[in-house]
């Protein structure tokens, strides 16, 4: 009873404050008139939560998160091809930008089933937090890339991280494997990483 308590607790809070880090991105973005999210994050989001919201759901609550965070990451990609566009539109005419981000979209799509299918993984366990290293990494580059906090916040930064340590401890304690431990100990070097460009970045813009 108490380990299932406890997973619930980390369930809960893993999907809270990555809804609140999607709604974060979102209201910065259309703040700023920049995505917040890079494609490949965004496209790899999606892909998951398409799969286990309506392909492969694991239970009610987790269905109701995903389609959650699935609904959010919608409007996370209309910002990206809509400000991407913009951002981008003296490098690469506009059909390369969108048959780029759907052509990795798709990818994305098949590359998780290939995934589970690897991995006997049903759940997409090892896709989600490979991923989560992926968006981590992302974001600093996306940060270093533009030099400022277009896009960003403190609060993005800080909410991602608090739903990481949420899937990793939850994991660690019950569902540890060598590979996810790997991967959530560099996912949470990379998200404190992030958060501490951010606030130099912050101390820039104070002086």
């Amino acid at each position: 009873m108490a380990q299932e308590k406890f997973l619930l607790i980390c369930q809960l809070g893993m999907g809270l404050f990555w809804i609140i880090t999607y709604i974060l991105i979102i209201k910065q973005g259309f703040q700023d008139k920049k995505y917040g999210m890079p494609m490949a994050a965004i496209c790899a989001n999606i892909s998951w939560e398409f799969i286990f919201a309506f392909m492969y759901p694991q239970n009610d609550l987790q269905r109701m998160i995903t389609f959650l965070w699935f609904l959010l990451d919608i409007i996370i990609m209309m910002q990206y091809l809509k400000y991407g566009h913009k951002e981008y539109q003296k490098l690469i005419p506009g059909k390369i930008f969108y048959a780029s981000f759907f052509i990795t979209l798709g990818a994305c799509f098949f590359i998780i089933l290939a995934m589970m299918h690897e991995f006997k993984d049903i759940a997409g366990k090892y896709a989600a937090f490979s991923q989560n290293l992926m968006m981590s990494g992302l974001f600093i580059a996306l940060l270093l890339q533009r030099g400022n906090l277009s896009g960003q916040s403190m609060g993005i930064a800080v909410c991602k991280m608090i739903g990481t340590i949420f899937a990793a401890v939850g994991f660690y304690m019950y569902f540890r494997t060598p590979l996810i431990t790997i991967i959530s100990l560099a996912t949470l070097f990379n998200d404190w990483l992030y958060i501490v460009l951010i606030y130099r970045l912050y101390q820039k813009r104070v002086m």
